[in-house]
């Protein structure tokens, strides 16, 4: 055997061992929920938990497994059940009615996801003509899981939320980290930069082709807006003027009644919040959190600077690529799932680049130039959803750490919530 087909080989068998151990954080995830939580949806947006797992399993079923002569799909009824919205592959369930459905339970999706994965670990590599197409459509797909952690667990926040008792998540206590500022706002010198994914390892479509941008010079802030500083704006009225709000931001504040973020109530002239880990006070300086673009945009113009569009964000974010608050670090260090304090002993204290939050842009959700989706039901993935979105960068305290990187795009519409999403600022003086 070739050089080259032993380092085929050796990729996709540490692809096999990724994917048990990322199919095995998903599980563990939902280790404190309840059978009846598995099944709720809160909203159209949320899906319920019992959806997140199926989906991701026929994710993987859908594009790996179906093709192969010597497969028997676990219930061929699933690919109705549980594809999202992959229509050149067929039909699907109605998103807003997937709380509706009782069955498949709990136990049933489990052992539809061991059925999968025990069809996948058992494949040897030497069954692929084309090794290559099996392992981007694999390294997709638990690309694509670790969204779905990431959605799982705001939905299930979501729908707790709504529960008067204060359901608790998971309760794993607090980091205590002493806050500290960053000396000085970080400066882009105006010059041309590539911006986007350029090398070999992988990204999404929507993150390439590299290509070369103009930056004027700017300063974006050395760390996140805290809730102390949000708390200012809200005091000084800010979402009782118009002024700070675009049209479509004031039409969200006035329709549904917006007076703080979500899950933020006052209570004797206090302030708490829902969490992970249930209702309570809320800490001043953790980031702010479950934020609007509205909300960002309203704030930035309150405290007379802008939001960074997410080339600027890019440039700046580079250096400090590697360290932050991840859900798979928060988690096994016993420590609630939440944007963190920046502290002394903090992964990444100087910045927040990465993790606790995902950071709004002013940047519409567009196609670089030269993007060309995937082939296939694949291309549905990305590019059909450049419309009517914003982008955020950086990741969260949701987000695994393996998922994230400077040119990751994740896009969501401007009156979006129920995300860890969070507000850094820029100036231009």
């Amino acid at each position: 055997m070739s050089t080259v087909v032993h380092s085929k080989v050796d990729s996709f068998l540490k692809l096999l061992e990724d994917y048990a151990r990322i199919r095995a954080l998903t599980e563990s995830l939902c280790e404190t929920l309840s059978a009846e939580d598995w099944v709720i949806q809160s909203m159209p947006d949320a899906s319920p938990t019992r959806w997140h797992l199926a989906h991701t399993t026929w994710f993987f079923e859908q594009f790996l497994l179906q093709s192969r002569a010597d497969y028997t799909p676990f219930n061929p009824k699933f690919s109705l059940l549980f594809n999202s919205y992959y229509n050149s592959v067929g039909d699907q369930f109605p998103r807003n009615q997937r709380g509706l459905l009782s069955r498949p339970g709990r136990d049933e999706v489990m052992a539809y996801r061991a059925y999968v994965d025990g069809c996948l670990l058992n494949i040897s590599p030497q069954d692929h003509a084309d090794l290559d197409r099996f392992y981007q459509i694999l390294e997709i797909g638990l690309h694509h899981e670790q969204q779905h952690q990431e959605l799982l667990l705001t939905d299930i926040k979501h729908a707790l939320s709504l529960n008067p008792l204060d359901p608790v998540f998971r309760d794993d206590g607090w980091h205590e980290d002493a806050g500290r500022e960053s000396l000085s706002w970080i400066h882009i010198e105006p010059g041309v930069y590539s911006i986007g994914h350029g090398n070999s390892r992988f990204a999404y479509d929507n993150e390439g082709p590299a290509h070369d941008v103009m930056l004027h010079g700017c300063h974006l802030a050395p760390r996140l807006v805290t809730c102390q500083e949000y708390l200012q704006f809200m005091e000084d009225g800010g979402y009782q003027r118009p002024e700070l709000w675009l049209s479509l931001g004031w039409q969200q504040v006035q329709a549904n009644g917006w007076q703080a973020p979500l899950y933020w109530e006052e209570e004797n002239e206090k302030w708490f919040h829902f969490t992970l880990s249930g209702r309570t006070s809320i800490d001043l300086l953790q980031p702010v959190c479950h934020i609007s673009y509205f909300e960002a945009d309203a704030f930035a113009r309150w405290a007379g600077r802008r939001l960074p569009t997410e080339q600027e964000w890019e440039v700046a974010a580079r250096p400090y690529a590697g360290g932050g608050n991840f859900v798979d670090h928060l988690t096994a260090s016993g420590i609630t799932i939440h944007p963190q304090r920046l502290g002394s002993d903090s992964a990444q204290p100087s910045t927040q680049f990465f993790g606790d939050v995902w950071e709004w842009t002013s940047s519409p959700y567009v196609a670089y130039p030269g993007y060309e989706p995937l082939e296939g039901g694949l291309g549905e993935y990305n590019g059909k959803f450049m419309c009517n979105q914003f982008v955020l960068r950086g990741g969260s305290c949701a987000t695994s750490s393996d998922h994230i990187r400077p040119t990751y795009r994740n896009f969501f519409g401007p009156d979006a919530r129920w995300q860890f999403t969070g507000i850094r600022l820029a100036s231009d003086e």
